[in-house]
């Protein structure tokens, strides 16, 4: 599938580099990502809610994870990803019937659902948009996991394109710095028109140790992006992965 000409009046919905790094890319593929949050039946306990939970998404063959809830005894996160987004009422959401999920009761307000995106610097589009997302949640060498929306102010929108560019680019530096020592990777993801409560974007916080996922969100406080144009952040939904299963 060739990408479409370079027109002003045709809408392009299509995933861009610009070539800094290499040739220019362009792809309309991206990966979707939905995290699901449910408190366990205490009489039942999580641990058997996971084993169901397990045995339906080895069947279901989509891509997730399996966390336990580190601020309730009794709850358990469902990370599911797919490069269709119709997999996630076809083939996960049977996956959390009765025979499977038990007496799970769902926390709505954690529900986030996001795609991928280019930023336009990607030297490698693909690994970015589909495999680098995959490949980080499933890493079992990082189990920690903090999920959250945010939503930038509309003043940002506002702001010339030179001036938002330096702004993301303090933001980025930040995550670079972890990234590198291996202490938190992160996932970005879209979610424009996707979220209940009009959030902008998922991020997910994933590595070996909790104590620097929270750091870096310390870190990004000090920068302009964080102080003066965001919003609105959170609920934060902090995992523990004991399962997961690769997509096929």
């Amino acid at each position: 599938m060739h990408p479409p000409e370079s027109n002003s009046e045709q809408v392009d919905v299509w995933e861009r580099t610009k070539g800094f790094n290499g040739p220019a890319q362009a792809m309309n593929r991206r990966l979707f990502m939905q995290l699901y949050v449910f408190d366990c039946d205490p009489a039942q306990g999580a641990s058997q809610a996971i084993a169901q939970l397990d045995s339906a998404l080895s069947e279901c063959g989509v891509g997730a994870v399996v966390y336990q809830d580190v601020s309730n005894p009794f709850g358990i996160g469902v990370l599911t990803f797919s490069e269709d987004p119709a997999d996630f009422v076809t083939k996960v959401r049977p996956c959390f019937e009765p025979r499977f999920a038990g007496t799970l009761k769902q926390r709505p307000e954690f529900t986030m659902l996001g795609r991928s995106y280019s930023t336009g610097y990607e030297p490698d589009l693909e690994y970015w948009l589909i495999k680098r997302p995959a490949e980080t949640v499933l890493n079992e060498k990082w189990p920690w996991a903090v999920w959250y929306p945010l939503r930038r102010s509309g003043e940002f929108a506002q702001l010339e394109p030179k001036e938002q560019g330096a702004i993301l680019r303090e933001h980025a530096e930040i995550g670079k710095a972890y990234g590198s020592q291996d202490l938190a990777h992160d996932v970005r993801l879209a979610c424009h028109g996707l979220d209940a409560a009009d959030n902008e974007f998922v991020i997910g916080l994933i590595g070996s140790e909790l104590h620097p996922l929270s750091h870096v969100v310390q870190s990004m406080r000090k920068t302009r992006q964080t102080s003066e144009f965001i919003v609105q952040m959170g609920p934060f939904f902090v995992g523990y992965a004991v399962s997961r299963h690769t997509p096929r």
